[in-house]
Formats: structure tokens, C-alpha cells, sequence
């Protein structure tokens, strides 16, 4: 008798159950449709992210430009913490990267000067 009870309440709990998830089904395989979208999105984006740094680690990324804009926001980071930090006065520190503005200035203008310089000699000679 004791089994023909427990087989009963079986019975009921799973067609309960049953009952349940069937009412369930088609909100459940929506939320598992925007599941698997989001996860589809997610990959092929890091899958592009991942492939962009794979080409920048081997050197096919072509991008000179963001390379040195990297290069100049880096450079302007450095000099504005050495700003910060420098033992020297305000009026000093400006003085010092006038100074080694117009160095550079005229190394730069020294190197373009000679390269548009036309060479002597014969051509072909």
C-alpha cells in the first residue's frame, strides 16, 4: 500500500512539474535565443579584438597613426608629470624647453636643409 502512495505522489509531482516547464517552455527558449545571441556578439568581438592584437604583436597592423598618436599622448603624459615633479622654479623649467624646443627646431631645419640640397657631381658619371 505504502508504494502504490509513493508511486501516486511520484505521479503528481512529475506531471506537475511537466505542467510547469511546459508553460515555461516558450519563455525559457526566448531567454535561451537572447542567451545565445548575446553570446554570439560577445565572441566575435573579442574573436576581433584578440585578431587585432595577434596583427599588432606580429607587426601587420599598418596603423601609423595610432601608433604615434600613442606616441605623442605618451610623450605629453611625460612631460606633464615632469612638470609636476621638477625641483627647478616655473620661469626656469620654461626657459629649459624653450631652449631645447628651439635645439631641436634647428637640428630638425639643419637635416631638412641638407636633404633638399641637390647633390654635386655628374649624373651618370
Amino acid at each position: 500500500m505504502k508504494l502504490r502512495k509513493e508511486k501516486i505522489l511520484t505521479d503528481v509531482l512529475l506531471g506537475a512539474g511537466l505542467y510547469l516547464l511546459d508553460s515555461m517552455r516558450d519563455r525559457l527558449s526566448d531567454t535561451v535565443d537572447t542567451v545565445r545571441s548575446r553570446a554570439r556578439d560577445t565572441y566575435d568581438t573579442a574573436s576581433d579584438r584578440v585578431s587585432r592584437a595577434s596583427d599588432v604583436l606580429t607587426g601587420e597592423d599598418h596603423s601609423g597613426i595610432s601608433t604615434a598618436a600613442a606616441l605623442l599622448i605618451g610623450v605629453g603624459i611625460g612631460v606633464g608629470v615632469g612638470m609636476l615633479f621638477a625641483p627647478a622654479s616655473g620661469e626656469e623649467t620654461r626657459r629649459n624647453i624653450a631652449g631645447k624646443a628651439e635645439y631641436y627646431g634647428d637640428r630638425v631645419r639643419e637635416r631638412f636643409s641638407k636633404e633638399s640640397e641637390p647633390a654635386s657631381g655628374t649624373y651618370g658619371a
